[in-house]
């Protein structure tokens, strides 16, 4: 698809890092369009994936500086994870690859005031999730069009390996209730082209606004 919804979100996230240069985790790094973008910023990077050729691909692009970036293959659902240690971790489209249990081990590997951010794929639960995501049918389509004929006159797309995709998402409901199990406090966004942000910040010793 010539429009990536993931990576239209890309700004909002990056509009979310806390102040200063930190260590950044990007989970399902896929192929480093997000953590090269965290890397821009100044983000010391570990970007994880769980598919090889991902890893590969997305390590022979490099990092624009001037934060580095590490790439590994990685599965952080059995993988250890240190804890208090990231300033910043993002997960885009990944989280409905694993158990949604997994934000805990995530929340547990941010530093005091450290933020969470998960760029997610929900299924609509009520009239105006439904609205939402008719309404975003015709802006994709279009969105699409202008994005081919960009590529078309650049050459054509990029070629490389691909995601592997899964079409069985949670609810609206679920991602709200599993959230603030999970994550008290945090906030569940939902967003234009089918895409839900939970955001989440955590608190602790060293964290002004925390306890």
């Amino acid at each position: 698809m010539p429009f990536n919804h993931n990576d239209h979100y890309h700004p909002l996230l990056l509009d979310l890092l806390p102040p200063g240069p930190g260590i950044a985790l990007d989970v399902g790094c896929g192929t480093g369009r997000f953590a090269r973008r965290l890397a821009a910023t100044g983000m010391a990077v570990e970007a994880v994936d769980v598919s090889a050729a991902m890893v590969e691909a997305a390590a022979g692009l490099g990092s624009p500086g001037p934060g580095e970036i590490v790439y590994r293959q990685a599965d952080v659902t059995t993988d250890a994870l240190p804890e208090a240690h990231y300033d910043y971790i993002s997960c885009l489209a990944s989280l409905h690859h694993m158990p949604f249990e997994t934000l805990a081990k995530l929340r547990r590997a941010l530093v005091p005031g450290g933020v969470l951010v998960v760029l997610g794929l929900a299924r609509p639960s009520t009239p105006v999730d439904w609205a939402r995501a008719i309404a975003a049918v015709p802006v994709n389509a279009l969105a699409r069009l202008v994005v081919y004929a960009g590529e078309r006159l650049n050459g054509g797309p990029e070629d490389g390996p691909k995601a592997p995709v899964v079409d069985d998402f949670p609810t609206m409901a679920e991602v709200r209730r599993e959230a603030a199990r999970l994550l008290p406090g945090s906030t569940v966004r939902p967003l234009f082209f089918w895409r839900t942000l939970i955001t989440y910040r955590e608190h602790g010793v060293g964290d002004p606004t925390g306890g």
